[in-house]
Parts: C-alpha cells; structure tokens; sequence
C-alpha cells in the first residue's frame, strides 16, 4: 500500500542535536514510517527536497491561546511559522475552570493582563463549558491546527473557589483543600500542568492583581503537591522579585516534578538578575531538583498606547492610572505630580521592571494627526532633546494632544545580544516566551522558532543548527512528557517543518484587521519555510497557512512520567 507522504532527499535534523544527514522519510497515517537514505518512490503525494532541510516541528511551550483557541481553530499564526505543537494556559491566565457569572470578570482581567480587546473577548469566546475537563472536551469537539497541551490556571482556579475575593486576600486552609481538589480533577481530566504568576507586572482590571499574586507560600506548596498526586506535571510560574528560586526548588522537591520559571530576560539597567536566577537554577539541579528557565531569543518589543500602556503598568506610580478612562485618565496623566512620582520611580533601582526609563529605546511608531507626522519613526529621547524637554513630558503630551492615540514602541528587555546568547546557550534554560495568542495588539514573538535558527544559528553563530532544533523540538518533548513527538524516528507522530536554511526566519510584523468584529492584531510571516505538517497533513506551505487547511492537531492529556 503507498504511502501518504514521500520527503526525498531533504537535509534531516532529527532533534537530538547532532549533526544532520542525507535521507528520505516516508510518512503512513499520521506517523513517520520509514526513514532511510533511498526509499522506494511509492507514495500519493512526493516532495523533492533536495537542498532543504526537514525537522520536528517547534514544540511552543509558551502561549496564551486558551481564549482564541475557540473562535479561531488555526491559532495563527503559528501553523505557518513552523509551530505544530503549543502549550496553553501559561502564568495561570486560563479561561476554564470558570462559572457564567465569573465569565465578564475573567474577560476583563484578560482584558488589562493579556493586552486583549474586551470587545473580541466578548464576540469571539466559546462558553460551552464550566469545569475545566468540560474545557477539554469542547476542544476535542472543535478541533485545532495543531497539537495542544493545557496547563490548568491557578488565577482560574482561585476564582472559580473564592469568588471576588481571590483577588482581594489570601485564601483560608479550607479554600486551599478545595482548588486542591480541583486542581487534582484538572490533572485526572488531562492537564498538562499547574500554570502560576507572582510577577507584579500582572494585573487583572483596574490593576487589582491578578488572584495568583494573591497566594500564600503554602498555598503554591499545596496546589504543587496536588497537580503531582499521580506522579506527573509541570508547574509553571512567571515569579516576581519576591519569590524565590529557593522556594521553587522546595516545590520541585515536594512534588518531584520539573517547575518551569518565566521570564527569564535581559534587563540593561540590571544585568546581572537573570544570570543570578539562572546560577540559582543551576545549583538546584545538581542538587536533583529539575528546574528550568524559560528565556526568549527576542527582544522584547512591545507597540502600546497611552490607553493601554502595558509596558509601564507594573510601575508602582502607574497604578492610579489603571481604574480610568477617558477625561479622568487624561487629567491624571497631565498631573504634575503624577509625573513626578512616575519619574521618581524610574529613577530609582528596581531588581526587575520592564520599563526602566531607557527613552532612546522608545519611538513613535503612528501619529494620529497629519501635523504630528514628522515625529514618526523618532525616538522620544531625541524629541526630548530637540525640544528641550524631559522625556516623561515629551511623550505624554503629545499622546494626550492626541486623545491617547498615539501608537508608540517600547525595545524593552533581551537587547544584548551577548547577553541573550548566555541565556540561549544555558543547560538549564529553554527557549521560549513567544506569548502566542496574547498581547495581539503589542507584539508578536509567534515566529521565535525561525529567528533561534535564522539569527542565532545561522548568522551569530551562537549555537549549530542542530542544537536549534533540539531546543525548539526535542528538549520540550522531555520535559512535558510528550510521547513520540519532538524526534524523526520511526513510529512518531509526522510533526514536520521543510525550510531552507539559508533563508529561514521571520518577516517584519505588520497588522491585520482578522480579529471577531475586524479588530486588529499584529502578525508576522515565516521566510524559507516549505512545509508545515502536523500528524501528517499539510498545513502550510511557502506562501502561508492554506486555506482550508485540515484540523488534524490532537488534543494530548496523556504524558510520559
């Protein structure tokens, strides 16, 4: 009987890491059935790959998709960028377990922390569930473009038990047992993991903190032990300044289960944090904790308005700012005082913030008024300068001379490129951080994959091609138990990625206006990408995702331990 699929002659870089070889790989219902370095032409569809090379499709274990995954089955752009695997519900911003009346609440935290449009939220959400395993199951209904695996959310959890007051209190002993009990079900249901933040860059609706920040060290401990109460896991955090790797490693211990810390990136004004964290990391593991940090091969750069300036809403002088709208936001950010305290702020050393007050690194990306043109494309350090201004002053009052419409950019974190090239080159570090599905009108780090292999690989050197390939394949198979994917091999999922070496990496971002209502979003193209398989079907090719593309991702509850 032919086969479904024939890749002849392609460059393989099976995910372990090596060095690559010659050979062609035959692909049978869904699974690689043979790889060998001449097979027999006997298949219905056949691709001469001859100067391209073939991998395990990327493994993105960092994405927010939880709530577009159910009005957009494609989770673009990710199919088109390589990704045929994702794992959703990170930092705990999940929308299941969740009543109807937490629907509204939840939509609007995600709202202020995801950098989402309530308005899409409200058009664009699928509430056919409550429980998470009811989550679970409108998936399998629905089907996806690529293979997903779910973290259960503690913000979630935490609401669904205390109500309003998750995000107001710490929870008493009796409130622990009982999301320990749901965070069980969630692992019993399917979850891949138990999701948490502690960062204060994350608040819900007019910057009350999102209910994880909220929680008591025992309450971590406990929900830890509860999502490991069948022997498997991850737990995954985004930690602020106040948690540290010293009780992550007491988590790890507890539960045997490898904890994955988030975001582990670049600050210029702090330099030496993230290599503390990481010599931290490091100590724990020789100890035989597993623990891993997450870091990014992108600079983080974020577009924002004044409207909705996430990069400086983690400032403490920016949180009277986060419950306006309208008149009354205008006048606060017209204060004087206001300013003061935020300058102040900026000033003063800080372990970690996104925001540090480098203005050459902020520009004007779109003015709303013709008069205003010339400013595009200008760093608000040089406006400052050129006017004689402070820079604080310089960009708040042109984006209040423009009802804060001013779409402004922020080059935030992870600029060094020596720095990230320790980071990326880390034995305890993964790569990933593309926040997929989140922050859509900010930025869009979906093709991370391509850059690590375009970039990195390719034009710095940093580390071979093959390595690439196994950190965006093959490390996070491992860690998250992930049976036959993250390899070519005989008998594994046919999780496929055909490109070009020589090309390979993303496009600039633009914006597209394809959100539920025709909101906007920014998007980014794949470069010297072929082809995209999951499970053996083609999903995109050269020119994008295809159209009608075949919802053949699997919705994976079941992992190694």
């Amino acid at each position: 009987m032919a086969d479904d699929l024939l890749i002849r002659g392609a460059r393989l870089y099976d995910g372990i890491g090596g060095e690559p070889f010659d050979a062609d790989l035959a692909v049978k219902d869904g699974r690689i059935r043979a790889i060998a370095p001449s097979l027999p032409v006997d298949a219905e569809t056949v691709i001469d790959a001859q100067g391209l090379a073939l991998m395990p499709g990327i493994i993105d274990s960092h994405t927010h998709f939880d709530a577009q995954i159910t009005w957009d089955p494609y989770v673009r752009p990710s199919p088109a960028l390589g990704v045929t695997t994702a794992v959703i519900g990170n930092c705990g911003f999940t929308i299941a377990p969740c009543r109807p009346a937490d629907r509204e609440r939840t939509m609007r935290n995600l709202t202020q922390v995801e950098g989402m449009s309530l308005d899409v939220l409200r058009q664009g959400i699928r509430w056919e569930f409550e429980t998470f395993a009811e989550y679970l199951a409108q998936l399998r209904r629905s089907r996806s473009a690529v293979n997903l695996a779910c973290y259960v959310g503690h913000s979630s959890v935490r609401t669904w038990v205390m109500g309003d007051d998750a995000a107001r209190r710490e929870a008493t002993p009796d409130e622990i047992e009982r999301m320990a009990a749901l965070t069980r079900e969630a692992m019993d249901a399917g979850a891949v993991g138990f999701a948490s933040s502690t960062s204060p860059a994350h608040n819900g609706e007019g910057g009350v903190p999102m209910p994880s920040r909220l929680a008591s060290d025992a309450e971590h401990l406990a929900l830890i032990e509860a999502m490991a109460h069948r022997g498997g896991g991850v737990y995954m955090v985004t930690k602020g300044g106040q948690m540290p790797v010293a009780l992550l490693e007491e988590m790890a211990a507890r539960a045997g289960r490898p904890v994955m810390i988030a975001a582990l990136l670049h600050n210029g004004t702090n330099p030496d944090a993230v290599f503390a964290d990481l010599d931290a990391i490091s100590a724990a593991n020789t100890r035989g904790r597993k623990l891993l940090g997450q870091v990014s091969c992108c600079p983080l750069t974020m577009e924002f308005t004044l409207a909705s300036p996430y990069p400086v809403e983690g400032l403490q002088s920016w949180q009277p700012a986060l419950s306006l709208k309208g008149a009354a936001l205008e006048a606060l950010l017209a204060d004087p005082q206001f300013r003061k305290r935020v300058r102040a702020e900026l000033a003063a050393p800080a372990t970690f913030r996104l925001f540090n007050g480098e203005w050459s690194k902020v520009h004007v990306v779109q003015v709303s008024q013709e008069r205003h043109r010339a400013l595009e494309q200008k760093s608000i350090a040089e406006l400052a300068a050129r006017a004689g201004k402070d820079p604080l002053d310089t960009m708040l009052d042109l984006a209040l001379d423009e009802d804060l419409t001013t779409i402004f950019t922020a080059q935030l974190l992870n600029s060094d490129e020596q720095a990230v090239s320790r980071l990326l080159t880390h034995p305890h570090s993964i790569v990933s951080l593309s926040d997929a599905g989140a922050h859509l009108t900010f930025f869009n780090d979906a093709g991370f994959g391509l850059h690590l292999m375009g970039h990195w690989s390719r034009d710095r050197g940093v580390m071979s091609l093959g390595e690439a390939v196994r950190r965006l394949t093959l490390q996070s198979a491992q860690v998250f138990g992930l049976r036959g994917r993250g390899l070519l091999r005989e008998g594994y999922a046919a999780d496929l990625l055909l490109f070009d070496p020589a090309t390979v990496g993303r496009a600039s971002q633009r914006r597209v206006h394809d959100l539920p209502g025709g909101a906007a979003r920014l998007t980014t193209d794949a470069r010297g990408v072929h082809g995209v398989w999951v499970n053996g079907h083609l999903v995109a090719n050269a020119a994008g995702l295809l159209d009608g593309a075949p919802l053949a991702g699997e919705l994976v509850t079941e992992f190694e331990r």
